[in-house]
């Protein structure tokens, strides 16, 4: 094919995509992805993109992974879909393995994507409390549908009419923009944390039900809460009778150097929702909790019924992946590997005035653009330019545009990725910040 027949047949996609692809929130890459192998994907014009964002946030093995797309073949010509009332062996063998995880989260249900199993925690949290307040972050990110919704602030809340009834948010612990700070400056996070109840009373008609959290949140700009925020905050919730539900859609499955984020500040929620690591890429997610809360929802008739509840498919995936991460240690590898990421980013922090702050634990990674240093006044623009001379380069990165934020690159190389592919991605990243002039 000439280069006159490639363009002509280039401009005829991109007329599909206008007349037929409906947009649903991101602009779309101008490069159609052929195919992803490990740490890069192949678009069309054949040039190989180094994806450190592990797709959606959720490629934890890297895409196409031999094991995985073995027990894809395997199980799809045996079982893959059934009716919601019948169960498998993949089924009762990945809610076995996940329950045995965590003392006092015995109890799994297998769904879909995050955003469903946080729809179903949040329903089982109201069933057993009896109540009906759900209470987030400012800059959470839980789901589009319905109560996720309702519970998600960082963004696409305009123009879909009214949320939940019931519904409150708190700010994040942001360290690098306190609002509460000590005499020398830093965080005053328990200060934070009391103002924020304080003003959740004020408003609550007394039917708090849980506090929904991400351990890191991701879409808020890699927000990490702080180390003894988690048992305040669980201790907020137990004075009030709510329960503390943990979204791990992106900190689960060993990415920040423990299976589960909430390990290290040795907190273990009422009720835990997994998805996107969990199915390494596939659609997998799952509810977790303890067996006597399990019983007072079935006890109250607790019922969340989708069409892929329990597959068998995407089941076998899970077990696969979590066979994968304990045999090839890669929660300590993302120990490792984040050091060294880290390290990379503190050099371009060194380097670029523009980088405002790096922050993050393990592979989950938050680099915050602003327009200098001593300011920390968030540059958008350049943060859109450094994105797009990064691509152009061979590198995606997914780049969070939050009101009242900076810019900030989210980081999340797959748990597979070679020293050498980090090191590329940062080689790479200092050269687009240079070319995009900062």
């Amino acid at each position: 094919m000439t280069r006159a027949d490639r363009s002509i047949a280039r401009d005829e996609l991109w007329q599909q995509v206008d007349d037929h692809v409906m947009r649903y929130g991101p602009v779309f890459e101008t490069r159609v992805i052929l195919s992803a192998a490990g740490s890069f994907m192949t678009a069309g014009d054949g040039q190989r993109i180094l994806d450190f964002t592990s797709g959606q946030m959720s490629a934890v093995l890297g895409h196409s992974h031999p094991e995985i797309v073995r027990t894809v073949r395997d199980q799809i010509g045996r079982l893959d879909h059934l009716f919601s009332g019948m169960l498998s062996r993949p089924v009762i063998d990945l809610c076995t393995r996940l329950g045995r995880m965590v003392p006092g989260l015995e109890k799994v249900m297998l769904l879909s994507t995050g955003g469903e199993s946080n729809e179903a925690a949040i329903r089982l949290a109201k069933v057993v409390t009896g109540k009906h307040e759900i209470v987030a972050f400012s800059r959470s990110w839980h789901g589009m549908t319905g109560a996720a919704a309702a519970a998600t602030y960082s963004a696409a809340r305009h123009g879909a009419g009214p949320a939940g009834v019931g519904n409150f948010a708190i700010p994040a612990p942001y360290a690098y923009r306190p609002r509460f700070t000590h005499a020398n400056g830093t965080l005053d996070w328990q200060s934070e944390l009391d103002d924020a109840f304080a003003m959740v009373d004020a408003q609550s008609t007394g039917s708090l039900a849980a506090f929904i959290a991400e351990p890191i949140l991701s879409s808020g700009g890699i927000i990490e809460l702080p180390l003894g925020y988690l048992a305040a905050l669980r201790q907020k919730c137990r004075e009030r009778g709510m329960l503390l539900i943990l979204d791990e859609a992106q900190t689960g499955m060993a990415r920040t150097g423990d299976m589960f984020a909430f390990q290290r500040d040795g907190v273990v929620p009422d009720i835990l929702t997994l998805s996107k690591t969990l199915g390494a890429g596939l659609p997998l997610a799952a509810v977790l909790t303890s067996r006597a809360l399990e019983q007072e929802a079935y006890d109250k008739g607790y019922i969340f019924l989708t069409t892929h509840v329990s597959d068998p498919l995407p089941a076998a995936v899970g077990l696969t992946v979590l066979d994968v991460i304990e045999r090839e240690g890669l929660a300590a590898r993302a120990v490792t590997a984040g050091a060294r990421l880290r390290d990379g980013l503190m050099s371009l922090h060194r380097r670029f005035d523009c980088v405002g702050d790096v922050r993050g634990r393990g592979l989950l990674m938050g680099l915050e653009i602003v327009t200098d240093r001593a300011s920390r006044v968030p540059d958008l623009d350049m943060g859109d330019r450094i994105a797009a001379e990064a691509m152009a380069r061979g590198l995606s990165m997914n780049i969070v545009r939050v009101p009242a934020m900076g810019a900030v690159f989210r980081i999340a190389p797959p748990l597979t990725a070679s020293d050498e592919e980090i090191d590329l991605g940062i080689s790479i990243m200092a050269e687009a910040i240079s070319a995009a002039g900062g």
